[in-house]
């Protein structure tokens, strides 16, 4: 089989946005307690945070981080994380049946943060609380001094704001499963009144509208358009949240996920197109895909919690090549729709459905889908091109026949044009012909492995990691062979003119 890419780097679509390259740290199981904070560890370091993570991360090119929460966040009092940690209470979590022990809280996250070089993206709860609430947390972040809360954040060792700019007005408020669950009416009054409070207290905040836990849910569609109907206006973005599981052994679908993040950003940026215009507003909703990856949600539902526990090793999923390779594709899905997604956030960071795994008191290791995700935010520099692709198709059961090979180029101003690639047929190799190219190949990575199902663990961290992928050229075309079920990324720079 063969499949044709087509650009050129003058038909551009959108900057490569860096918050696209985000991911999420949520007290749920071990992503906080043994994930990034371990004070007890051997590489932990004043502020007990695991240095082996903190160098993971920033290997990983993550440039945002979503916290609290997640399902957390909405029954989450952001009081009890700050001050003396002797003075902190121990709560339960309803979200996910876990007690917190609320020794870590925004002061530590946010000096991980910085250690990490990472943006805060900060999660209000808006299902037990509200506006007053909402009012507190951002001036406790972000008011230099001089008030009450903002004095307070000082005397907790932290002089300067921390400046926190985009801000999740709640979390999946659509879904029943939700502390503090409400109707697409009364989510999105409250939304609006929380954002109004927000900017009178700082105006150029960058505000985020719950849209739909997932594009299945029955209100899907109708939540968006109601809410934004009521905040319009006065906010950014509205989210998107989406997992991928392969349900029944359906491989052919799962390795497919992309086509469905391509269709739900399509549908929601269709239903935000159509409530501004029903509102004559010029201005544009941008979309923040602020929960994605795959997660075997079906394993953790067959089997959900029964105890009430500090840190539980809950939804740590272990990634084989073929995950890998849809996170692959997931980010090329991305990519292709950076013109309207703002932001996006892998879920999430250590341990819990995670590209870092650790052992409390051992090592910490990269999984398969490590990989494609801190390849691909190291080389998408510049400027997104309009890529079409020409290749055979395969049947799947739920998205019908879909192309074999997925792919997205991006060209930067000093000539390097990188192009990311997805064969998702499980047993046919394609030859994948980029166009005729002045240009020669600087590195080209494969992810790939004889067997699917391999996967890297703590005794094998490397049985799965890129490799080099021989290219050569033919009649000016760059061409290379990408074997069945493999992601790779392909880096050429412009040779100059004799």
């Amino acid at each position: 089989m063969t499949a044709t890419l087509a650009y050129t780097p003058d038909h551009v679509l959108a900057p490569v946005r860096r918050r696209l390259f985000g991911s999420f740290v949520e007290h749920l199981g071990r992503c906080v307690h043994t994930g990034i904070h371990e004070p007890d560890h051997p590489t932990a370091d004043e502020d007990g945070f695991r240095g082996d993570v903190l160098a993971l991360t920033r290997e990983l090119g993550v440039e945002l981080v979503r916290y609290p929460g997640g399902n957390f966040v909405s029954g989450y009092r952001w009081e009890d994380g700050i001050g003396p940690h002797a003075d902190r209470p121990v709560r339960r979590d309803p979200a996910w049946r876990s007690i917190e022990t609320n020794q870590v809280g925004i002061d530590e996250f946010a000096r991980w943060a910085r250690k990490a070089d990472v943006e805060i993206m900060y999660a209000i709860n808006l299902g037990t609380r509200g506006v007053a609430e909402a009012l507190d947390v951002h001036e406790y972040l972000n008011h230099p001094g001089g008030t009450h809360l903002s004095d307070l954040r000082r005397a907790n060792g932290t002089d300067q704001p921390h400046d926190v700019r985009l801000w999740c007005l709640g979390n999946e408020l659509d879904g029943p499963w939700q502390t503090g669950h409400k109707t697409a009416h009364e989510y999105g009054r409250l939304a609006a009144e929380t954002a109004r409070a927000l900017r009178q207290a700082e105006p150029d905040l960058e505000l985020v509208a719950c849209g739909s836990s997932h594009s299945r849910m029955p209100t899907f569609g109708q939540w968006e358009s109601t809410v934004l109907e009521l905040c319009y206006d006065l906010v950014d973005h509205i989210s998107l949240h989406a997992y991928y599981d392969p349900l029944d052994d359906d491989v052919d679908s799962f390795l497919a996920s992309a086509v469905d993040m391509d269709r739900f950003i399509d549908r929601v940026v269709a239903t935000a197109d159509a409530v501004g215009a029903r509102l004559k507003s010029d201005k544009r909703i941008t979309l923040s895909f602020d929960e994605w990856n795959v997660w075997y949600l079906s394993r953790f539902q067959a089997d959900p919690p029964t105890e009430w526990r500090t840190a539980p090793p809950l939804i740590e999923d272990t990634y084989d090549v073929t995950d890998a390779v849809v996170v692959g594709n997931l980010l090329i899905s991305l990519l292709r729709h950076a013109d309207r997604v703002a932001a996006a956030c892998q879920a999430q960071l250590v341990n819990a459905i995670a590209p870092i795994r650790t052992e409390p008191g051992g090592p910490a290791w990269r999984q398969t889908t490590f990989h494609p995700f801190a390849l691909t935010s190291r080389l998408a520099r510049g400027h997104v091109l309009h890529t079409s692709v020409h290749a055979p198709t395969t049947p799947t059961t739920r998205y019908g026949d879909v192309p074999v090979v997925d792919a997205v180029a991006t060209h930067d101003h000093d000539g390097t044009t990188t192009v990311f690639a997805v064969n998702r047929h499980r047993t046919q190799p394609v030859e994948l012909h980029l166009p005729p190219h002045p240009a020669h190949v600087t590195e080209a990575w494969l992810l790939h492995d004889q067997d699917p199902t391999a996967v890297n663990t703590a005794h094998h961290p490397d049985r799965v990691q890129p490799r080099p992928l021989t290219t050569d050229t033919t009649d000016g075309r760059p061409r290379a062979v990408l074997p069945p079920v493999s992601w790779c990324a392909i880096t050429l720079r412009d040779t100059p003119a004799p």
